[in-house]
Formats: structure tokens, sequence, C-alpha cells
């Protein structure tokens, strides 16, 4: 087993602060720049172009976007439960937030007569603290849908359902073969694990399993089926409008950022590069975009499957390989 020094330490009230402050300025900056980025590309990978109408090579269209969520009126179905379809959205974007605060950007610093670490808290129970809070993430789902009357918006949510049932357990095994690899459940320790190989390589088929786990965690094609346009007309949030239609759509991007932060912590060496230290966020947030667009690149390029493929899929595939690859890793630590 790998042990470090003890690296805790107080921060100051100011330092925290600044801290949560950053955590929401990079939520509201990084979410209307992956929308942009998505739709440039879609637009490339399907031979038109993306939205270049709104400001100089349309970069000024994710503004144009919310300030007309902004302006939309609040709509509530005659069958609907105003004040859950308020929480939902509001379940759905806290709790993003508060997975987003343990991608870790950087080792502890020095500076400005004060000490901080490039993260919001670095907890011991590390991995396990995002997984917690994506769970109570699906709560927002269900609420969404259940509670706006639709029975389209209820069968999304009962998709929801099914996925979190067919992929949580191999998403979490696909990420215990890294644990046993580093000691340790922080994700500062994980990076500071991978100083001679990033765990992308021994754990390659792990990687493989969490990618795929991690497109139906944050109900991206091919696996959106809770929200599956052809079948469901919107899924869950077919009766939103406004912002609280916004705060969905906001909140999924959210946690593909989430999801990109920890492949490229878990996998990727984190902000381990070539340069001196003051370049670690800059090499943490390039691998997060690297997967980010590998996300955008699979959603159009891969048709969506069916409901029972994903079941059968999950549970068939997923699930013993993420075991398989559990022992082999197991075996291996103990002999070495």
């Amino acid at each position: 087993m790998i042990s470090f020094a003890d690296t805790s330490f107080a921060e100051s009230t100011g330092v925290i602060v600044v801290k949560c402050v950053a955590i929401f300025a990079v939520v509201l900056g990084i979410v209307p720049m992956v929308l942009l980025l998505e739709r440039k590309l879609l637009g490339r990978f399907q031979n038109r172009y993306g939205p270049n109408r709104v400001g100089p090579y349309g970069l000024f269209q994710p503004l144009a976007d919310v300030l007309k969520l902004l302006g939309k009126e609040q709509f509530y179905p005659r069958t609907g439960v105003p004040f859950l379809m308020a929480l939902a959205p509001a379940i759905m974007i806290v709790t993003a937030i508060a997975a987003l605060a343990i991608i870790p950007f950087g080792d502890v610093k020095h500076g400005l007569g004060a000490e901080y670490g490039l993260y919001g808290i670095d907890v011991n129970i590390g991995i396990l603290y995002a997984f917690a809070f994506g769970s109570l993430a699906f709560y927002g789902l269900m609420l969404g849908g259940w509670a706006s009357g639709s029975k389209y918006s209820f069968l999304g949510a009962m998709r929801s359902a099914a996925q979190l049932v067919s992929y949580e357990v191999a998403l979490g095994l696909s990420l215990i073969g890294v644990v046993m690899m580093a000691g340790s459940l922080s994700l500062v320790d994980i990076v500071q694990a991978q100083h001679g190989v990033w765990y992308v390589l021994p754990q390659f088929v792990g990687f493989l399993i969490f990618t795929v786990a991690g497109f139906a965690e944050t109900n991206r094609p091919p696996f959106d089926l809770p929200e599956a346009d052809a079948e469901l007309v919107g899924g869950y949030n077919t009766e939103f409008g406004g912002m609280r239609f916004g705060s969905f759509f906001m909140a999924e991007y959210m946690n593909m950022f989430v999801i990109s932060g920890i492949a490229a912590a878990m996998f990727f060496g984190g902000w381990r590069g070539p340069g001196p230290g003051y370049l670690d966020p800059l090499w943490m947030l390039l691998k997060i975009m690297a997967v980010i667009v590998f996300f955008i690149w699979v959603r159009a390029t891969v048709p969506r499957l069916r409901y029972d493929q994903l079941m059968s899929f999950g549970w068939k595939v997923l699930l013993p390989l993420a075991t398989l690859n559990l022992l082999v890793t197991a075996t291996f630590v103990a002999l070495t």
C-alpha cells in the first residue's frame, strides 16, 4: 500500500470563502463554454455550421439562451405540485456543485501569506463523496418526473431509476481498482500516486467501464433514455420551462464536467504535466476538456440504445467485467 505524508492543514476563513466563490465562478463560466463547444462540434460533425449569428463566431449564443430562459414564464400543469417542481431542479444544481468541490486542480500551494489547496475540499472518503451526491441527484430526476403529473415525465423518472441500478454498481467497481493501487480514497492522494505511470494503463479495462457508465450517469447519448424525445417527448423535464428547465440542463453539463474531472484525476494523472507548478490547473483543465470532447464525439456518432439493451448491457457486460477487473487488480496488489 502506498502511504503519503500528512498534508492536512487548516485553511483560513478567507481562503475558504475565496474557494467557494471560485467554485461558483467555475460553474457559471464552464457550463456556457461547454454548451457552446458542444453545439459547434456537433455542427462540424454533422457537416453544418454551429451557432454563428449572435456575437462574433456565435460566442454570445449561450448568453442569449440564458436571457431567453430567464424571460420565459413559469408554468405549472394542473396536475403538478408547484413546490416539488421547484425543489427538483434545485436538488440537481446543489448536488452537482457539491460534487464539483472535490475535483483537484493542483496540490497544496503557498502564496500571499497563506497555504491553500487548489481544490474545494479533500475529504478522506474521497470518491465515495462524489458517489453520494451523484445518488442524491437521482431524487431530483424522480421528483421532477413525478411532481409534474405527466405520464411521459413519470416514465422518464422510472427510466432514471432503472439506469441507476443498471450502471451504478459497475461505476463504483471500476474505480476500486484505482483506489487499491493508490491505497487511498482521496483524489489528491490518487493523483500524487501517479508520479510514475498514469492509472489508465494498468486500469484500462476499469477506465473503459467507467467511461461507459459515466455516459449513463450523466444521461448523455447513447444512454439518454430518461429524456428520450422520440418516445417520451422530453422525459422528466417535459413540463418544465424557463430557468427550471435551464437548471436541469445546467446540471447535466455540470455533471459531465464532474465525471470528466474524476476521470482525469483517477486515470490521467490529474494536474501532473510538464512545466512549473503554476501550470497545474491548466493541465487538469485540458485533460477535462479532452474527456468532454469525447463525450460530444460519442453523442454525434452513436445512436441511442433501447431500454432493454441498456439493462442487459449493464447487468450482463459491465458488471461481470468490473468484477473481473477488481479480482485481477486485487491479486496483482496482493502479490506485489
